[in-house]
């Protein structure tokens, strides 16, 4: 099975539908960017996955879930694509979606920050909110209840649809093992949907079985720790729900971060680094530092920098704290 990045052809049930090549060329190939961190003597390696024109990873998931549903003819000129999302992709679709003349319905927490809302909507995506009761199953369940009473609604399934880590597989994992000369001693990330962990795992383990996959998650929510979830500061990451897609995932740790840190790193990132990145970043880059010490000065940790902080001004990130993170 081959991961698809543009349609091939249009298909005859999407008439008014149309193809846009020219935004899709920037989606993926991003840069990897090694980050020198003097004071504590270690080089960790990022990939600048907010390059991505939306802003997040979350492009290459919304393009190569929906161009597969045009290729087999699961999308019509009427259709409606519905999903829930914490912010990333529902933006990463409502994006994808205008290029291609697709409407673009996204269900969100009431918690998000506002500034996704904005972005959605911007790109003419409708937006419609609910309250988290349980996290992203709540919203989940809703998107399956209106897609059941509606025959025009396409279900992406972000947190379940296999394509999701098939691309990072294909696309993402392979980038990293060519921008690292195919060596790399371990792979942190956080996870939302589950799909960057599980497909970057897979194709790194199978150039290398000995690499290390570890798995952030926020230390106030460390379900994969056996813990309860509960509230937390980094956006787009273990929203209360552990997603099917992580079962393929082939970790073989777990760094808990506490929001705190996470919130402390990313505005370092911004100060000492000069980038713009969103908490789930900084919290990336906490974990791939504490792996980095554990295995020692010469290991090649590669993180991911997830989006950019454009899309985080009403939250905490851009209160005033400490600049320094540990």
């Amino acid at each position: 099975m081959v991961s698809p990045r543009l349609p091939a052809t249009m298909p005859a049930a999407a008439p008014s539908l149309r193809l846009a090549p020219e935004i899709f060329a920037l989606i993926g190939r991003t840069p990897l960017l090694p980050l020198r961190f003097g004071a504590e003597g270690l080089t960790i390696y990022a990939k600048a996955e907010f390059m991505n024109p939306s802003g997040s990873i979350k492009d290459r998931l919304a393009l190569t879930i929906l161009s597969d549903a045009l290729d087999r003819g699961l999308l019509r000129s009427d259709s409606v694509v519905l999903e829930c999302t914490s912010g990333n992709t529902g933006i990463a679709l409502a994006m994808v979606g205008a290029a291609l003349g697709l409407r673009v319905k996204i269900l969100m927490s009431d918690t998000a920050s506002i500034e996704r809302r904005h972005l959605m909507g911007h790109f003419g995506a409708e937006v419609e909110l609910f309250k988290p009761d349980r996290g992203y199953a709540t919203g989940i369940e809703l998107a399956e209840r209106m897609a059941a009473d509606d025959p025009r609604y396409f279900l992406p399934r972000q947190f379940a649809n296999p394509l999701n880590a098939l691309d990072h597989e294909q696309h993402t994992g392979p980038e990293i093992i060519t921008q690292m000369a195919k060596k790399v001693d371990a792979f942190v990330s956080g996870y939302g949907t589950g799909g960057t962990l599980s497909g970057c795992s897979r194709a790194l383990k199978r150039h290398n079985p000995s690499v290390q996959i570890v798995a952030m998650e926020p230390a106030e929510a460390a379900m994969l720790s056996g813990e309860m979830p509960c509230c937390h500061s980094i956006e787009g990451v273990a929203g209360g729900y552990v997603p099917p897609l992580l079962a393929g995932a082939k970790i073989d740790r777990v760094e808990k971060i506490a929001s705190a840190d996470a919130l402390a790193m990313t505005r370092r990132l911004a100060r000492e680094f000069g980038l713009l990145v969103g908490t789930s970043s900084g919290a990336n880059v906490c974990a791939a530092l504490r792996t980095a010490r554990r295995l020692g000065p010469a290991a090649r940790v590669v993180t991911i920098l997830c989006d950019r902080a454009e899309r985080y001004y009403s939250t905490k990130l851009f209160m005033e704290a400490p600049a320094d993170a540990s």
